[in-house]
């Protein structure tokens, strides 16, 4: 079976969507079937990747996003798809590449199109507040995602949260969730040397992996810590990201126990770091996944979630789920801080172990075979083929 996967907001310091499209890919490869990304980038590129093949199709950055491209060559990728000539597409964009879902439907190639975010969420995150309360952003959701389901087979959503908002227009999705490398992430990765480095012996050490952007709500784990100082709390927060309003968050942050190290490089030493960290902060309230969440769980390390997202469904037991204030979440810090140490990282470690990435892409193979036997004049997938000319973008 020949799969491409489309998106945008890929780079390389992009987190859950890079990493489901590298390990789906990888699980593609392992079971014989071919895989195609195609994401935007700084310049032209066709690249084999131990995750399948990568061309890039150079792209501006988003102003206002943190550093994030977005395709606007649109005809380019079109030219791409056609000389590898899928037998599925896979879609992650609600921008430029929604319509490539007719693209599909034209040619009789089954598509799927993953709602890695919510577009009430996503609206309503970007907006002013004055815009928000003049604005009928349900409708407007309502109306882009009947017009997303219109042109794709198949919607898949990682969670219950992530179906709402098509459950509310009537059409039914595909329930798909993501996974986690349970070998990369593993408590046994915890690095005292690097604690030593991070907090004093006496500091609860918290993590926030996240982007420093208003759909994230950095703000809620600043003024949890604001709150926790003020009750006597001995911790130390340490922030793993960047984005648009980091130089903000510093600024609320002085004189806390706050320290940024920006974006880390290297998967070992953030592996290193959620399973050395007491517990995760993970305050986004339109998060439709949260996979650093369930790194975090996978490295033995429960995490403190916002309950208006999707990640009470991700962590369950193994952590706390908080309203949308900082005193919330600082009650939920303090309640995964007083549980046994042992007990709390036993279950983080058990949680993450339902969840691996080989169902994930089993999951989705089933999904596309299924797509494929239903398609008009449907025939058998592509085999897998040893050699291909490369398909590269025009310069």
């Amino acid at each position: 079976m020949r799969i491409a996967h489309v998106a945008n907001f890929y780079g390389p310091t992009s987190g859950g969507l890079r990493t489901a499209m590298h390990e789906l890919g990888r699980g593609y490869l392992e079971r014989g079937h071919e895989y195609l990304m195609v994401v935007p980038g700084p310049h032209d590129a066709d690249e084999e990747t131990e995750f399948g093949r990568r061309v890039s199709v150079a792209s501006p950055v988003l102003p206002l996003s943190g550093g994030y491209r977005v395709i606007s060559r649109v005809a380019e990728v079109r030219d791409i798809l056609t000389g590898f000539a899928p037998d599925v597409l896979e879609v992650s964009d609600r921008t430029t590449l929604r319509g490539l879902g007719t693209w599909a439907a034209r040619r009789d190639v089954p598509s799927a199109f993953f709602a890695h975010e919510r577009a009430d969420g996503a609206l309503g995150s970007h907006l002013p507040a004055w815009a928000r309360w003049l604005l009928p952003l349900p409708r407007i959701a309502d109306a882009h995602n009947r017009g997303t389901a219109r042109r794709f087979t198949t919607i898949v959503c990682t969670t219950a949260y992530a179906a709402e908002e098509f459950a509310r227009i009537g059409r039914d999705v595909a329930h798909v969730p993501l996974g986690v490398d349970l070998v990369r992430f593993d408590p046994a990765r915890r690095d005292e040397a690097l604690r030593a480095e991070l907090a004093e012996p006496s500091e609860a050490l918290l993590l926030m992996a996240s982007r420093l952007s208003a759909e994230k709500r950095p703000d809620l784990a600043i003024g949890a810590v604001r709150i926790l100082v003020e009750r006597g709390r001995r911790i130390r927060l340490v922030s793993a990201g960047t984005g648009a309003l980091e130089s903000s968050i510093r600024a609320d942050a002085a004189g806390l126990p706050v320290d940024f190290l920006g974006f880390v490089k290297g998967r070992s030493r953030f592996a290193r770091l959620l399973a050395t960290a007491d517990a995760v902060v993970a305050p986004g309230p339109i998060e439709t996944f949260g996979l650093a969440a369930l790194e975090a769980l996978a490295s033995g390390t429960p995490a403190v979630v916002n309950a208006a997202s999707a990640l009470p469904e991700v962590v369950g037991e193994a952590g706390e789920s908080a309203d949308g204030t900082p005193a919330a979440f600082a009650d939920a810090i303090e309640r995964v801080l007083d549980r046994d140490e042992a007990s709390r990282r036993s279950a983080a470690r058990a949680r993450a172990e339902t969840m691996p990435w080989s169902t994930t892409v089993d999951s989705m193979l089933a999904l596309h075979a299924r797509a494929l036997a239903a398609a008009p004049g449907a025939h058998a997938a592509s085999p897998p083929r040893r050699s291909r000319e490369k398909t590269r973008p025009r310069h």
